[in-house]
């Protein structure tokens, strides 16, 4: 047996026990002196190279510890600055009873907010945090994503027939473009993506007028991707806007700088107006994926609001009283 087998099983014996302290501790400072004793043996095990196993048996306790930690955590008085808070007892002495503050315990905002995070995790999700499967971060954003794909689920969309539709789907990114993971610095990280077969399959033909104009906002790499959506939905492709942004973005063969907004009719819909925008229109980009307010004010331009309704939908804020929305705008 090795030397270092042998500070491995004692790492582990060590461990054995502070898991059994984890089960019995039911106060912060109790949970506590484990958490900071998992979290020692990980990094002894990291310094001392005792192998995967032994780290990540460390690690395990360590996320089991600040897990429970922060259930203790939202169950307590809280306490102000480093001083004890003061909760009054009702026993018959009627003495003060004081509740160290988490700051004398050593827990700082960082430690007391990620710790009440992994308490907030589902049971399985958890459980794969704890394993190194998935990291906190990656969890966190799947559960925020699933909430709203699943509030935008229940938002039906609104009942009746729209003469133009206005829209701007969250496409999914890869990386780089056409991947199988999801391109985390943009889209992922501000609206949940969806992938262009979810986005055909949302019943927005049903929706349409007989005589209806779709305006689809489309990148360029999801150009072709696009046109799938516009079949799918019922329409045919007649022009299109392109936003320049003036700014310069990401990108992978040029630095993109623009935006198409796709112009497709369905059955007979011509313009309300004479007037001939430009099919460019030099607008410096602001927040991420936000859509410039000059773009409704050309289609109600284009398209009168008093000969029909109209509906945005992936609503990212609020719209225009004469407007329908759909979307996560509110969440």
């Amino acid at each position: 047996m090795n030397d270092k087998t042998i500070k491995a099983d004692l790492m582990v014996v060590q461990l054995d026990r502070a898991r059994t302290a984890l089960a019995e501790a039911k106060t912060i400072g109790e949970t506590k002196k484990v958490l900071d004793m998992a979290h020692a043996a990980e990094i002894y095990a990291h310094r001392q190279k005792l192998g995967e196993e032994a780290i990540a048996y460390a690690f395990s306790i360590k996320s089991e510890a600040l897990r429970k930690l922060g259930g203790i955590i939202e169950i307590t008085p809280k306490a102000t600055g480093g001083e004890p808070y003061k909760a009054k007892s009702t026993g018959l002495l009627n003495n003060p009873v004081e509740i160290p503050s988490l700051l004398s315990l050593g827990i700082d905002k960082n430690l007391a907010n990620l710790s009440r995070r992994l308490a907030g995790l589902p049971a399985g999700v958890f459980e794969q945090v704890r394993d190194r499967s998935k990291t906190l971060t990656a969890a966190l954003s799947a559960l925020r994503k699933q909430s709203i794909k699943a509030d935008l689920v229940e938002r039906e969309l609104p009942r009746g027939r729209y003469r133009v539709i206005y829209a701007d789907p969250p496409w999914w990114y890869g990386t780089p473009q056409h991947s199988k993971t999801e391109q985390v610095a943009t889209l992922g990280t501000h609206y949940p993506s969806m992938k262009t077969g979810a986005i055909c399959d949302l019943p927005v033909g049903d929706m349409a007028a007989d005589n209806a104009v779709l305006f689809l906002w489309a990148t360029s790499p999801l150009l072709f991707e696009a046109k799938e959506v516009i079949d799918a939905w019922g329409f045919t492709y007649k022009a299109s806007i392109v936003w320049d942004k003036v700014l310069h973005n990401v990108g992978h063969y040029v630095s993109v700088r623009h935006e198409f907004l796709l112009i497709c009719t369905r059955g007979s819909c011509l313009p309300d107006s004479d007037k001939l925008h430009d099919s460019v229109v030099s607008i410096e980009r602001t927040a991420h994926s936000a859509k410039p307010e000059q773009f409704r004010d050309i289609i109600d331009e284009m398209y009168t609001p008093v000969k029909g309704d109209r509906i945005e939908l992936f609503a990212r804020a609020a719209t225009p009283k004469h407007w329908a929305s759909w979307g996560n705008q509110d969440a």
